[in-house]
């Protein structure tokens, strides 16, 4: 793992182990940076990164409706499909101590180069889980965006 990543990632999972009992700003900060992290571990092809920041029984449904599970993702990431992202407009909702979701919008860019395989354009909804004192990505949801929303 880079030196860049694996520093970024350590901070990140020291933050978000240290939300218990805080307050919902600072979980809501740190799970948003989380989700950062994940697709930072896309772009740069760090599937082992990946693999510490989803739970094991990780599963997504992806813009085209199919469901793939943690090794699907992590793959897709080591063979470098995602080649950049820009993340924006997230929105955090607490479930309870141990679950959270995170929503977003995406603007992605993929190596099929098919608008239609790979939407440009992407809502994204992901639930956080607490295992034990990390918390990891159980579920992702990608929803294409219409050219009118």
């Amino acid at each position: 793992m880079k030196p860049i990543m694996f520093a970024m990632v350590m901070v990140v999972s020291i933050y978000c182990s240290a939300q218990t009992g805080t307050s919902p700003a600072l979980l809501q900060q740190g799970l948003i940076a989380q989700t950062q992290a994940v697709a930072q571990a896309q772009k740069s092809k760090d599937g082992d990164t990946l693999k510490r920041l989803l739970t094991d029984n990780f599963q997504q449904v992806g813009s085209e409706g199919k469901l793939h599970d943690k090794d699907d993702f992590t793959g897709d990431a080591k063979d470098g499909k995602l080649t950049d992202c820009t993340l924006y407009n997230f929105k955090f909702l607490s479930i309870d101590d141990d679950a959270a979701i995170v929503t977003y919008d995406a603007i992605i860019h993929m190596t099929e180069g098919d608008d239609l395989l790979a939407p440009r354009y992407q809502h994204f909804s992901d639930v956080w889980v607490k295992q034990g004192d990390q918390w990891r990505l159980r579920f992702q949801q990608a929803t294409a965006k219409r050219p009118i929303d």
